[in-house]
């Protein structure tokens, strides 16, 4: 269970949900190329965290920038020597943008990604990592980041929505839809096994992965 047709795999879901480590064990047991987000390059993101009004249009310029120049290597690149795998889609940038900006600043990010206008491939698979908000603030908490120390539970349920509601929409890609309760990728093989299995069995364009332990 290599995963053998699928050439550029996203991971995606909301903070504290495993994304970047999934993509981790997923490039490794690939051995592909990993694109991961730098959410540490940001220096906006830790005062965001603790006044979103206030910081919202730098922060969310700041990764439109970022984001655009990381998946322009996408574009650049031959897709069929190497598999890639991503902890983020670019299409996500506009789902953040309504999330935390006011009308008027929503409008100028809107003129400023018009005019970048940026383009990455379409995923051969996303999969897309949902956990409760409970579960998403208990992990939080757990991983001690100093720019994440400041999030409020209340933005974590909205993201949580927001990410429910994008992927209601989302049709450029085969989605693998897997609630991550009761599973960790990380450290234990098991769960990782299982889940390559539910990847290799999908037939159709969406489905949903919910194991109950």
């Amino acid at each position: 269970m290599k995963l053998e047709k699928y050439r550029y795999i996203v991971v995606e879901g909301p903070i504290g949900v495993g994304k970047t480590s999934l993509a981790r064990r997923i490039a490794d047991h690939l051995n592909s190329s990993l694109l991961l987000e730098e959410p540490g390059e940001n220096p906006f993101l830790e005062k965001f965290y603790g006044d979103i009004s206030r910081y919202a249009l730098p922060t969310q310029l700041f990764f439109l920038f970022q984001r655009t120049n990381q998946v322009q290597s996408l574009v650049q690149m031959d897709m069929f020597t190497r598999v890639t795998v991503s902890d983020f889609l670019l299409e996500k940038d506009q789902l953040f943008a309504k999330l935390t900006l006011n009308d008027a600043e929503h409008d100028l990010y809107q003129r400023i990604y018009c005019h970048l206008q940026p383009k990455a491939p379409p995923p051969d698979l996303v999969i897309y990592l949902q956990a409760s908000p409970n579960i998403l603030i208990d992990r939080v908490k757990q991983r001690g980041s100093l720019f994440e120390k400041n999030i409020s539970e209340d933005y974590l349920w909205k993201l949580s929505e927001g990410y429910i509601r994008f992927f209601y929409q989302y049709k450029d890609a085969p989605v693998m839809i897997v609630n991550s309760d009761n599973l960790n990728f990380v450290d234990n093989q098991s769960d990782f096994d299982l889940l390559l299995q539910q990847v290799e069995q999908m037939r159709g364009s969406r489905e949903y992965f919910n194991w109950e332990s």
